[in-house]
């Protein structure tokens, strides 16, 4: 009698954890060759669980020094190279030929070496020395906003999502993940890299399930400091940006063709990370 394949079902990453999505469904993911696994539906509840998390995590992620958060980032493209044949793999779903697969992971890797080669570097960059006149110094440094949220674009399923998530991560904020509706199991998979990656608990946390049921309720908590967004439908950008009026949160939707995700002057630069970002001024009297 022939073995049947024992397929896996993927959970969410909340809080450093893997729990079954509260709403007890499931999504089939379908591969070029076939249904090949299940990935949980998530909730609004889940959403709710994982802003939680995500605000517990982020001060301490923020009080990190910016080297050890480069450290991690750095260790997070070094697990995801571990695992670079089951992520092209998984990333095919999204593309007709493998060799483009390759190609998304193979960038996706090295967009984390790059903020992590950022992490204690952006400040230099954003921040500043400023003029003034009388017996001061005048500095203006970057802080983290908060919480982020991630929505990810459908393609290129884990690119996009490591481009919008790796900027506001290096900085020193938490973030809550919504994975590609079209293209979930990369997003699904991440949750995995991290827990091996010495990321903190809670300091990424990874939903999947459907936009439609789940970015109203993402716009509209009110523990969610900003959105980072890209490739949305108009009605999806709608909805997003339609939050800000009532919780005045930052939401950044882009639009990034094909070629610009694998554009280093586009999402390698540190300006990806100056929306998740508060400057702030600090006085401090000149020796005399």
């Amino acid at each position: 009698m022939p073995r049947l394949t024992v397929n896996k079902t993927y959970k969410l990453y909340i809080g450093g954890k893997f729990p079954r999505t509260e709403s007890g469904r499931s999504l089939k993911v379908d591969d070029v060759g076939g249904g090949i696994a299940h990935i949980c539906h998530g909730s609004r509840k889940d959403l709710r669980d994982a802003v939680e998390a995500a605000r517990k995590a982020q001060p301490g992620w923020a009080g990190a020094t910016p080297y050890n958060r480069g450290q991690v980032l750095y260790r997070m493209a070094e697990m995801l190279e571990g695992s670079r044949d089951a992520f092209v793999d998984a990333v095919r779903s999204a593309h007709a030929r493998k060799t483009t697969a390759v190609k998304e992971v193979d960038a996706a890797i090295d967009r984390l070496v790059c903020f992590g080669g950022w992490a204690d570097k952006y400040a230099q960059v954003l921040g500043c020395n400023n003029p003034v006149a009388g017996p001061h110094y005048n500095f203006t440094v970057p802080e983290p906003t908060g919480v982020v949220s991630v929505v990810s674009p459908d393609v290129p399923p884990l690119l996009g999502l490591i481009s919008l998530l790796a900027p506001p991560l290096c900085a020193g904020n938490a973030a809550v993940v919504l994975g590609s509706d079209a293209h979930p199991l990369p997003a699904a998979m991440l949750g995995e890299v991290c827990a091996t990656s010495d990321v903190p608990g809670g300091v990424v946390n990874i939903i999947t399930g459907k936009r439609d049921e789940l970015l109203e309720h993402l716009s509209q908590h009110r523990d969610i400091d900003a959105i980072h967004a890209a490739n949305v439908s108009r009605k999806h950008s709608t909805t997003l940006k339609r939050g800000t009026a009532e919780n005045i949160k930052r939401v950044h939707v882009r639009t990034v063709d094909d070629e610009q995700w694998y554009d280093a002057a586009t999402c390698d630069s540190p300006w990806m990370i100056e929306g998740f970002v508060e400057m702030k001024t600090i006085w401090h009297p000149a020796s005399t």
